[in-house]
């Protein structure tokens, strides 16, 4: 189901107008072998080149750390785009190991925009975050093989309270 999405995505994908619109990251945060950072950095060019302005990133290991960087490194050559930052939760990154903590820090301290969505860790503050940002989106980019989980979780979500199938698998 996932690729015959991504070709009917990339048929269409020459007649979209995503002029001043929104994306939104999910993925996962292990990395699998046959991941493409190079792919990913293309499809968030893509978006760039379709009109999107405006990225939110949740900010969790893995996809969405390196979404970000690749974002703020495409800032460097499209200053118009906006990296958002969504932070579930107070110290989110308290777990994370050293050289992702020291990631997560420059991201936020370079993002356009951090927002808190709450002051401590609650069960359930990660799918908010995830809502919250799908909320606010126009196009989904997933990086998502797997059927439960957070990405996964994110997916439904989003093709459930979207018009039109505007998710971008990777």
């Amino acid at each position: 189901m996932q690729n015959e999405q991504l070709t009917i995505l990339k048929n269409q994908s020459q007649d979209l107008d995503l002029s001043g619109k929104a994306c939104a990251f999910t993925g996962h945060r292990e990395l699998a072998a046959d991941f493409s950072a190079r792919k990913l950095k293309r499809e968030i060019k893509r978006l760039i080149a379709l009109g999107i302005t405006t990225f939110y990133n949740g900010v969790a290991m893995g996809f969405d750390l390196l979404a970000a960087e690749y974002v703020l490194e495409c800032k460097k050559k499209f200053p118009h785009i906006r990296l958002i930052v969504c932070i579930p939760c107070y110290a989110q990154e308290k777990y994370y190991p050293e050289k992702d903590k020291a990631r997560y820090a420059n991201i936020l301290k370079d993002a356009d925009e951090r927002i808190l969505l709450s002051d401590h860790y609650y069960r359930g503050c990660m799918q908010n975050r995830d809502r919250y940002m799908a909320d606010r989106a126009d196009v989904l980019l997933a990086y998502c093989n797997k059927e439960t989980g957070g990405a996964a979780y994110t997916v439904r979500y989003f093709q459930k309270t979207h018009d039109g199938n505007m998710v971008f698998f990777i």
